[in-house]
């Protein structure tokens, strides 16, 4: 059996923000039923009357978005390969991007789903509160694709791994999508910030693909990867392969004695 590796900084930071990201969407869960069931009014309405959550939730995100647009140490490759410093050639001349074509048809699929959701939202199905929630929902989500299972990557990129994701700063302008229907200047700026970002990393692979790609770029290799978390991935599937082969011995044990 090969030797277990730690999590790395990049990669404990990810779990910080699974953490306190599910912790605002249990908040915000919990808030939106409450006033549901006690004043049916809008939990907009009911937040902005006590600010604490949405100040707090509105900062993290601002900070995070604003520290995408500078490079990092304690961010991942994936989202730091558009910086100069970051590159590092290879001596290859040939740029390969993998995305199977999956970039537009990701866009598609994203669009056409939140606006079924708006869509909803204008025939007054959908409230404020539950867009809010979707967009807490998507930010939940987020950390889990990067952690344990990404759908882009696998149904639709059919890229490696996160490191040399074609469309990974787009995270935030797909977490807040939904907030274009709720015309609030904390909500709009957290989605301009977002598309700025989305902006700026398309404007950099246009300019320089060969930084997005891992043939011209040494910084996309493996050996140069501050994340490894196609390690902890594999360890997690080891952990759950051992997990149902316990319980399938376990069961075949009680089927005898019973």
């Amino acid at each position: 059996m090969g030797r277990k590796r730690k999590l790395t900084v990049v990669s404990m930071l990810h779990y910080v923000r699974l953490i306190y990201r599910s912790l605002l969407f249990i908040i915000l869960l919990i808030t939106y039923i409450s006033y549901r069931l006690e004043t049916g009014d809008s939990i907009t309405t009911e937040l902005e009357r006590r600010p604490v959550i949405l100040v707090i939730g509105w900062a993290i995100f601002v900070v995070e978005m604003i520290g995408r647009f500078f490079p990092s140490r304690l961010e991942s490759p994936g989202c730091q390969k558009q910086f100069k410093r970051n590159y590092i050639k290879s001596g290859e001349s040939d740029i390969v991007i993998q995305d199977n074509n999956g970039t537009l048809l990701v866009a598609l699929v994203w669009i056409g789903f939140n606006a079924l959701f708006g869509a909803f939202h204008m025939w007054g199905i959908l409230d404020d509160g539950i867009m809010l929630l979707l967009c807490s929902a998507y930010s939940v989500c987020d950390m889990i694709c990067i952690l344990f299972f990404c759908p882009f990557q696998t149904w639709f990129m059919k890229n490696k791994c996160c490191s040399v994701c074609r469309i990974y700063n787009w995270d935030y302008a797909m977490m807040f999508t939904p907030l274009f229907f709720i015309p609030k200047t904390y909500t709009w700026s957290l989605l301009v910030l977002s598309v700025a970002l989305m902006a700026r990393w398309e404007i950099a692979f246009y300019r320089h693909p060969e930084r997005f790609s891992e043939n011209t770029n040494e910084y996309l290799k493996c050996k140069n990867c501050t994340e490894k978390l196609c390690t902890h991935k594999k360890q997690l599937l080891t952990l759950w392969d051992q997990i149902e082969e316990y319980t399938a011995e376990r069961l075949k044990f009680l089927k005898k004695d019973s």
